[in-house]
């Protein structure tokens, strides 16, 4: 089984993670990780700390000569900020810095909870790590995640859906989606939609308000049979739904048809199954099911959309209490963003991702990415057999 654990502040030294389980063999090289890095920090909307970070990875251990150990990998990614916020963040024993010590929570963020719990008297300690900055790595680990996941012919796309109520139409190709969107300054397969999505921001900045909205992940060609119904926490909807809702700011989750079933019969929504006689293999026409039934994949495309609410940090800030004098205030601003539903899709494909090359490695597991495809080939032949 895969696991990681990742550290870092926002304005500290840097991001990282330590990963555990990916098989040897496995070709990995920074770029690939990289090119989404760049994408996680772009999409209209963005604010100032995107023209600071030039977002890029480090392998510190687990790869040699572009392939993977076996052994743990160490993923490094450097704060150019940090050159900024030294003497504010220092490790090193000393006086507290009184400079940029915040006091005033900001409605919508871990920040008076977050002091309450760990007893800070400076939220900053809480804001630093709560931060939608963590999500670099959690990217990069992603990328490893993906390449493992190539080896099998699987992809993980995603696209923006709705921002602020500006919908775009269905997509019935995933894949034609994603290319499109790529195109995009808001990652919108639909270019009608686009312009409407990118006039919706530009008038929330003029009010100095932000917006959310919904982004849609896809992942190709899965096969049938990851995940279980033996548990209820080895379900691969509920691992899926969970790293979703894990994205700062998510605040719902849908596989499929997801709520929209709970508004249309029964024979609406099933997806019938038939037999392909040429193929020797059982299909369905439709995929109402988001590509899982009863925590398993059936092997069609999954299908999870996510719904992000507007970005909590406000220019035009909301009412909030200091916590040292109780006084009411306009909560603290930091610098932020309008809207960053594309960005949080790139951040959708990596946790989903890192969930579907769990299932794999929990379904084909091996030490080496060769004995994983043997199981693989020799589980397909089962399947084409049954």
């Amino acid at each position: 089984m895969l696991r990681y654990l990742n550290a870092g502040e926002s304005h500290g030294r840097g991001l990282m993670a330590v990963i555990e389980g990916v098989p040897s063999g496995l070709p990995l090289t920074a770029d690939a990780i990289n090119a989404d890095l760049i994408r996680r920090q772009g999409g209209y909307g963005r604010g100032g700390r995107m023209r600071i970070e030039k977002d890029r990875i480090e392998f510190i251990c687990g790869v040699r000569k572009g392939k993977t150990l076996g052994n743990p990998l160490g993923l490094l990614i450097w704060n150019k900020d940090w050159e900024n916020w030294k003497e504010i963040m220092a490790s090193e024993p000393g006086t507290p810095s009184t400079e940029r010590v915040v006091t005033r929570p900001r409605p919508g963020h871990a920040d008076l909870v977050g002091a309450i719990k760990y007893g800070h008297r400076d939220i900053r300690n809480v804001l630093e790590k709560a931060s939608a900055r963590e999500t670099a790595i959690r990217v990069a680990i992603g990328g490893v995640a993906k390449s493992l996941l190539a080896q099998f012919d699987m992809q993980v796309v995603s696209y923006t859906m709705d921002i602020g109520g500006v919908a775009a139409p269905s997509q019935a190709d995933p894949l034609a989606a994603y290319q499109e969107a790529e195109q995009s300054d808001v990652r919108c397969p639909d270019p009608e939609a686009a312009k409407k999505m990118i006039e919706h921001i530009r008038g929330a900045k003029h009010k100095g308000d932000s917006l959310g909205g919904i982004f849609e992940v896809v992942v190709t060609n899965p096969p049938i049979g990851l995940g279980t119904y033996a548990q209820w926490d080895r379900r691969l909807t509920a691992r899926l739904a969970m790293a979703a809702m894990s994205i700062q700011a998510m605040k719902g989750v849908e596989i499929g048809m997801g709520f929209e079933s709970a508004r249309r019969y029964g024979s609406e929504v099933h997806d019938d199954i038939y037999f392909d006689e040429s193929a020797g293999q059982f299909i369905r026409k439709s995929n109402n099911a988001g590509g899982l039934e009863g925590g398993i994949t059936n092997g069609q495309p999954i299908v999870v959309r996510v719904a992000m609410k507007p970005i909590a940090t406000l220019y035009t800030p909301k009412d909030s209490v200091d916590i040292e004098t109780k006084e009411s205030f306009k909560a603290t601003v930091e610098r932020s963003d309008i809207c960053t539903v594309p960005a949080a899709g790139v951040v959708g494909e990596a946790v989903i991702a890192y969930e579907m090359a769990n299932a794999l490695i929990e379904k084909f597991g091996g030490d080496t990415v060769e004995e994983m495809k043997r199981n693989y080939e020799a589980y397909q032949e089962y399947v084409r057999s049954f």
